[in-house]
């Protein structure tokens, strides 16, 4: 698959403390102007009288390729090309909604505690959090092979919307949505590429792999879940305006970065509050850039969390952060796309790093939903990596899982990790304990470190992906990860928005850092001695050369 470029900035550029951006003082929110919605028509189906079951149609023009008619027509565009396909025969044919997150961990099907996806809810009544949950046995009427056939044949197509690798999976996402309701910039389906030469060289491995989900529309994984969120945000704004005028997060920057970007792909205010001090000059101005209200606020992300929550309770502001289960059901589609990439195999590890922890129970869910369907065969073991600078999940681990303790987090390169209480803990670990999971952790210097060493074989990584990398040189180490285990890292964002992390390593400026793996430019004067001198040094097998 071709590769994105997204941006990125770098660790140790802040956000200023006095720094505030509004829409202008004392402007008021202002709702933007409805899109009439289209009936939702994404595919046909057909009823088997002999087995009695749903079928979808295998047919190209209801998956994703226009007909040549619809190529050629100037006049249509792709929002007009969806409304055109075959409809279903029954809008209603599959369906989801919120429970409690309680009774998805105790097993029980039969709690009638359930909201519509249109409320506008985040906990259960007994303060929990909410999960989204699809009717599994509707969707097992339709086999594995179709279900794969259609993933398939949607893939990195233009068709709306399923050239994105969220809504190519729309009935396993938001079913009921309709196309025209979608705001996407086609993200997903991004590049797994055998990471051969650190996997062999470095680790002895053979079966390598990075997820690099960075690389997307505005440089990290959170494109996954905010095309989902600001989606379902759009229908609302249409079917109860006086309920949702805006949207709002609490972020370490890159969630800001997703939400303010696809809210102003619709036309929606965003406003977001970041710790001053606390991420990098890429990521602050990517909000500013998409015209979202960005607060920066003298605090942590667990105290920017703590307001917004306040803030979303008693205003018509729709809060976006994870706890809101809206945006899992899109981070789970890389879990399905990883699947689809191995021609539905299962890689035998999956490392991820872990901050606010939302991410391991969305590729959790992804992997299982797969396996409930027939899609593939066993689950993969799935290894969370935090840094040891908000590290509460590592240590309750330790423990056995019978004692957490919030921690205060401590400055840590990988600042979209630094998370001292993580909201999705309790499902995190469900996912580690469902999937014979570990959970390791890096020290700053080792994130680094592993970053840099697997920079030298040609890729370009933040540093939480160095975070993940570390983990994964442990525990090839220690012998858990086996040399031929297929093992795939995901990388959850660009390395292109941490420049000024790579910068100070590889410059010796970060204090107690060896830089190991630093390669610092050679200074040299303009003559060709000069020149050749500094090759030779570098290159000892061209000293014969003169």
């Amino acid at each position: 698959m071709p590769a994105q470029v997204p941006v990125r900035g770098s660790h140790g550029a802040f956000v200023p403390r006095n720094c505030r951006f509004m829409f202008g003082s004392g402007t008021r929110l202002q709702q933007s102007r409805c899109v009439s919605s289209a009936a939702v028509r994404p595919c046909r189906l057909r009823v088997s009288a002999a087995q009695g079951v749903n079928q979808m149609e295998a047919q190209s023009a209801a998956d994703a390729t226009p007909t040549p008619q619809e190529q050629h027509n100037g006049s249509s565009n792709p929002r007009q090309k969806a409304q055109q396909r075959a409809p279903l025969d029954s809008k209603d044919a599959f369906k989801s909604k919120y429970v409690p997150f309680n009774s998805v961990k105790a097993g029980r099907t039969d709690d009638t505690e359930q909201y519509s996806l249109d409320d506008v809810v985040y906990r259960s009544q007994d303060g929990g959090l909410l999960d989204v949950q699809h009717d599994i046995e509707a969707l097992q009427q339709v086999d594995a092979a179709e279900w794969k056939r259609r993933f398939d044949s949607r893939s990195g197509r233009t068709a709306w919307p399923y050239g994105s690798g969220v809504w190519s999976k729309k009935e396993w996402v938001l079913p009921q949505i309709s196309d025209d309701d979608v705001v996407s910039m086609f993200e997903g389906n991004s590049n797994l590429f055998w990471a051969e030469r650190f996997g062999r060289e470095s680790l002895n491995m053979t079966e390598l792999w990075v997820k690099q989900c960075g690389n997307s529309h505005t440089g990290s994984f959170k494109d996954l879940g905010m095309t989902v969120l600001v989606s379902q945000v759009n229908r609302l704004r249409k079917i109860k305006p006086d309920a949702v005028q805006a949207v709002g997060c609490a972020s370490t920057g890159d969630t800001s970065a997703a939400l303010s970007a696809y809210c102003a792909a619709a036309g929606i205010p965003s406003i977001v509050f970041l710790p001053a001090d606390k991420i990098s000059l890429a990521q602050l101005v990517q909000p500013i850039a998409n015209g979202a209200l960005v607060l920066s606020i003298d605090t942590d992300f667990d105290g920017c969390m703590k307001l917004i929550k306040d803030v979303t309770a008693d205003s018509p502001i729709y809060l976006a952060n994870s706890m809101n289960s809206l945006r899992l059901e899109g981070q789970k589609t890389a879990a399905i796309e990883i699947c689809q990439q191995f021609d539905w195999e299962v890689p035998d590890w999956v490392i991820i790093p872990g901050g606010n922890l939302g991410n391991i129970y969305a590729f959790y869910k992804g992997f299982k939903m797969c396996q409930d369907m027939g899609l593939i065969n066993k689950m993969p073991r799935m290894v969370c990596a935090q840094a040891h600078n908000a590290n509460p999940l590592y240590r309750a681990y330790k423990k056995g899982w019978e004692h957490y303790e919030p921690v205060k987090a401590q400055t840590t390169f990988a600042s979209a990790i630094q998370i001292g209480d993580p909201v999705s803990l309790d499902r995190a670990i469900m996912a580690l304990t469902e999937t014979n999971g570990i959970v390791e952790e890096a020290t700053e210097e080792e994130m680094m470190d592993a970053a840099a060493r697997a920079d030298l074989t040609g890729m370009f990584n933040d540093p939480h992906t160095g975070v993940a990398i570390a983990a994964l040189i442990k525990l090839r180490e220690n012998g858990t990860i086996g040399k031929t285990d297929r093992t795939v890292v995901v990388s959850t964002a660009h390395g292109l928005k941490f420049t000024q992390s790579k910068v100070a390593y590889h410059s010796k400026q970060i204090e107690g850092f060896s830089g190991h793996y630093a390669n610092p430019p050679t200074p040299v004067k303009e003559n060709f001695g000069s020149v050749m001198d500094a090759i030779r040094e570098q290159f000892p097998s061209m000293k014969k050369y003169t």
